[in-house]
């Protein structure tokens, strides 16, 4: 591939992401104008359509923390400019997510429906705090080297990347991963929550757990004991909680 070229696709695949991304937001949040969402979509039994969900949400899960370990990069790249890796990443993940909101089925019934008009106003407000806190994080550390522009435009202008350099800004003070702290609040933030909705929360609840899991070996490969001092210092993605002993 060209050098433009590589930067042409890092650019769509950008905007591939973060269309999804916006459409997330309001399929989560169970938007009626929305063509599909939460708690709006395909028919089934109850039983099929949480079998169908859950595999949606395990599909996720296995590409999302798959293309992002470094035995996947290192294998793909042998295939793709390693310059395009990220932005191919952003792309999977979009389609994938596209699939989520295309094929989830929702399940009928109510776990909890809150009526008082200042509660909910509380929860929405929880809700868009949960994205805030996840966009802004994004920004925290390099939100064009997270979502691939910064290789691409690097490798366009022939400047090699910076060395990592651990670094743990505003969020990163109280949670190691806010990404996840955000995508925690606003899935659970609902005032009105659904055997669907609630089928969601769970599942990316338990994607979370486990791809910290995978995410803390590899910043402990890379950022050694450094990164361990501040797993005992500081909680996973609820503050105070999950340290390491």
């Amino acid at each position: 591939m060209g050098r433009l070229v590589i930067m042409a696709l890092a650019l769509v695949c950008y905007a591939a992401f973060f269309a999804s991304f916006v459409y997330l937001v309001g399929w989560v949040g169970g938007f009626e104008f929305m063509p599909t969402h939460v708690d709006n979509g395909l028919s089934a039994a109850p039983a099929t359509a949480a079998l169908i969900n859950i595999g949606l949400i395990a599909l996720f899960g296995i590409q999302h923390s798959v293309m992002a370990r470094p035995g996947f990069k290192a294998a793909w790249t042998k295939m793709i400019p390693a310059a395009a890796e990220r932005s191919i990443y952003c792309l999977v993940t979009a389609l994938v997510l596209v699939v989520l909101f295309r094929f989830w089925h929702p399940i009928e019934g109510t776990i909890w429906s809150v009526q008082n008009e200042t509660a909910r106003m509380a929860i929405w407000a929880m809700f868009w705090l949960g994205w805030g806190i996840l966009f802004i994080s994004t920004w925290l550390l390099n939100h064009f080297e997270l979502f691939g522009l910064q290789q691409a435009w690097l490798n366009l202008t022939g400047k090699q990347e910076a060395p990592p350099k651990m670094r743990t800004p505003l969020f990163y003070k109280f949670v190691r991963h806010p990404l996840y702290t955000g995508f925690f609040i606003a899935f659970w933030a609902a005032p009105d929550m659904s055997y669907s909705h609630l089928l969601a929360a769970v599942g990316f609840t338990i994607y979370i757990m486990i791809g910290i899991s995978y995410e803390e070996r590899d910043l402990l490969a890379v950022f050694g004991q450094q990164y361990a001092d501040y797993r005992k210092r500081v909680g996973a993605f609820i503050p105070g909680i999950g340290k390491a002993g």
